[in-house]
């Protein structure tokens, strides 16, 4: 079983493709910048997904690797202790989109011939922080890109539902990150085990499914 995973060098994605790994699963891991560290079991390719052709580059090169699990997990948090009146500049704004959403909607339409060929599935990590029932306020920037990943994870589970591609989004949870802070209430590890038991779990039947780490459903 072969998975692949962006944005793996640290965090959830880093825990993700670990505990991947240790499953036994062939886990193919993106990185961007300095090289990640050689951990058994992963084989690492450098993507900037802000790279408008860097995922179908990437593709072009694992063209002959079907897919069992694409994972979108790749993702940026700009905006902490931004003021309403003065911040949130244009260009925060173009760069959270650029990997929050563009850049999954980019990676899942160059790996769709190998997600095809693996007969696989799709995991798109959202946010409860997109999710229109649990606004609270301030982090615009953050929370409408992951509202767009949402519903963008939602109108793909549309239209793959067809071909038997199964699309799953997933909120991981408060994780002890460089994002999420020492004070959130789950560690990485955490995060990974639920996550990939939601991925196993993800079937043609949920495909469309906003769901917790730990299998609870979230509402949109």
């Amino acid at each position: 079983m072969t998975v692949l995973i962006t944005g793996a060098t640290r965090g959830i994605g880093r825990a993700l493709a670990q505990n991947a790994a240790a499953q036994g699963q062939h886990v193919i891991a993106t990185f961007r910048g300095a090289e990640p560290p050689q951990i058994k079991g992963i084989e690492w390719h450098g993507l900037d997904v802000t790279d408008p052709d860097g995922p179908s580059r990437l593709s072009d090169r694992l063209s002959e690797k079907p897919l069992a699990l694409l994972v979108c997990n790749a993702g940026i948090y700009l905006e902490k202790g931004q003021q309403l009146e003065r911040d949130y500049p244009a260009e925060d704004w173009a760069t959270t989109f650029a990997v929050n959403v563009t850049g999954v909607f980019l990676t899942i339409q160059s790996f769709l011939p190998q997600v095809r060929a693996g007969k696989g599935k799709i995991a798109i990590i959202s946010s409860q922080m997109g999710s229109d029932n649990t606004a609270s306020g301030g982090s615009y920037i953050y929370r409408a890109s992951k509202a767009a990943a949402l519903n963008l994870g939602r109108n793909l589970a549309v239209d793959l539902r067809v071909e038997g591609i199964p699309v799953g989004i997933y909120h991981p949870g408060w994780v002890q990150t460089d994002m999420g802070g020492h004070y959130a209430q789950i560690t990485p590890q955490e995060a990974a085990e639920g996550l990939l038991q939601r991925f196993s779990a993800l079937s043609i039947k949920t495909t469309g499914c906003f769901e917790c780490w730990d299998g609870r459903p979230h509402p949109f």
